[in-house]
């Protein structure tokens, strides 16, 4: 069993004498891993390291040079890309197929915003007094909590550290305890980049840890990507401090495929859209929402796709499919399809456990005659399970896409630019592509709606996340002003 360490935080005792906790490898279903167990007063010094490094070594660090050690990480990250996604394909269960294409472009995402850290400049206004000289500054926010999911950790604290670190905020992640392995093995990619210390630190535990870290008083941002409920608990403690918050929360969302659709495309992204990553993404097209005149043959084609997908040992870079994240999230999904059929949905393929493949595997599963108001089509459910629901007006289209209570993502499918154009707009959704579905980039925003969360990744737009901005008033005037008026 490999026994991680975490160099970011309380270098002082060993690793022999760490608490530690186990991580599951999910194809196995036994233990691979011991992760080192952080207490409570391992987060308040990691939140006390983070601002006095945001006060001090870092806010004195250039901007240039900010953007600098960005760029060396970059470089030891595109290094280690295969062994980081090794690591977290046997924490987590994901494919290596696709855990080694995230690896290798996490370092896009650090050579992105490094690029900008010498760019954030704030402006002059006019604002209608002769006499004073009115800046606007923007200055970063301060010390940053991030939780992250277990589904990829790497490249959601990608999402949050490099858009951070270029504002000048320093970052205390703590990343679930399902997948920490990871995390810890970036902390020693970033020491190894040279940045100041306390600049970056991780905690690793349970919730009780993440708990202390959003509720310390000297968090001043918190940003958060899991489940709505958890977020919604989340954004109840960063007001409880006045504290910024955003949230990348579940989606349930809609594959919408047009009569004019190219079939093969369109059965293509569906697959995209559900079955990689095993269905385990918030963006999850797990709605396929198909005109009446075109389902049946889209409904094949989707189905032969499923029952032909290779699934089995993660590793293999043929695999295609690998387990969910544990036994029990199996067992629930599961009950769900068994009650979403004694509902009225009818199983066209899949709809079983599969105990012989290993620990945790679920077959492919399309559920036809989905009504909207069922529970499967408003839940997110976090695997491998697409329901289906069919239209006949372009009008029923958009209001049963938007009839959950999310708003993450959707997919629309037509050779028309004026109704992709006029759906897209119609959409409550964060991110919409037309033609495609799943991708993304650090030069692109993301972002939610609804139950799916508020504030932004990716794209310059994160930026503002971790920046506020400062009005400053220079009085250029000899004269000395009335101390009644005000303007």
């Amino acid at each position: 069993m490999r026994t991680f360490t975490n160099c970011s935080l309380r270098g002082d005792i060993s690793p022999e004498a760490q608490a530690h906790f186990e991580s599951v490898d999910p194809y196995t279903g036994r233990p691979w891993a011991r992760i080192p167990l952080s207490s409570v007063s391992d987060v308040n010094d990691a939140v006390e390291a983070a601002h006095d490094a945001f006060v001090g070594s870092w806010r004195a660090t250039m901007p240039t040079e900010r953007g600098r050690l960005m760029f060396a990480l970059a470089t030891i990250l595109d290094e280690r890309a295969a062994e980081l996604a090794s690591i977290e394909s046997r924490d987590n269960g994901k494919v290596m197929r696709e855990m080694l294409a995230q690896a290798k472009g996490l370092s896009g995402w650090y050579r992105y915003f490094g690029g900008y850290a010498d760019k954030i400049s704030g402006r002059t206004v006019s604002a209608d007094k002769r006499d004073f000289l009115t800046l606007v500054e923007r200055e970063p926010v301060g010390v940053v909590a991030a939780i992250t999911a277990w589904n990829s950790p790497l490249l959601l604290l990608a999402y949050k550290l490099a858009p951070a670190l270029a504002a000048g905020c320093t970052l205390v992640v703590k990343p679930s305890e399902l997948a920490s392995a990871s995390t810890l093995e970036f902390a020693a990619c970033f020491k190894d980049a040279g940045f100041p210390s306390g600049v970056f630190s991780v905690v690793t535990g349970g919730p009780d840890i993440g708990q202390a870290l959003i509720s310390h008083p000297k968090v001043r941002k918190i940003t958060f990507t899991g489940s709505t409920a958890v977020g919604r608990r989340i954004a109840v403690a960063a007001a409880a401090r006045a504290a910024k918050v955003s949230l990348e929360l579940g989606g349930k969302s809609a594959n919408v495929v047009f009569e004019d659709a190219d079939l093969a495309k369109a059965a293509n992204g569906v697959i995209a859209g559900i079955y990689a990553a095993g269905g385990q993404t918030c963006m999850a097209g797990s709605r396929l929402l198909v005109h009446e005149a075109i389902a049946d043959s889209l409904v094949s084609k989707v189905a032969a796709r499923a029952e032909s997908i290779i699934l089995g040992d993660p590793s293999s870079l043929s695999t295609e499919m690998g387990p969910l994240i544990s036994r029990a999230h199996v067992t629930a999904l599961h009950e769900r399809v068994l009650d979403a059929q004694r509902d009225g949905g009818r199983l066209v393929v899949g709809g079983k456990i599969l105990p012989d493949l290993g620990e945790a595997f679920y077959a492919p599963t399309i559920l036809d005659c989905v009504r909207p108001d069922m529970e499967i089509a408003n839940a997110e459910l976090f695997g491998p399970v697409l329901t289906v629901h069919r239209f006949a007006t372009v009008d029923e289209a958009v209001n049963i896409a938007n009839a959950t209570p999310y708003g993450l993502a959707a997919g629309i499918w037509t050779e028309s630019l004026k109704l992709a154009h006029t759906v897209s707009q119609r959409l409550v959704a964060g991110t919409v592509w037309i033609n495609a579905y799943r991708t993304v980039s650090f030069a692109v925003p993301t972002s939610g709606r609804k139950d799916s969360g508020h504030g932004h990744e990716n794209g310059v737009e994160a930026l503002d996340e971790y920046l506020e901005s400062k009005a400053v008033w220079v009085n250029l005037s000899d004269s000395t002003r009335d101390p009644f008026k005000i303007g």
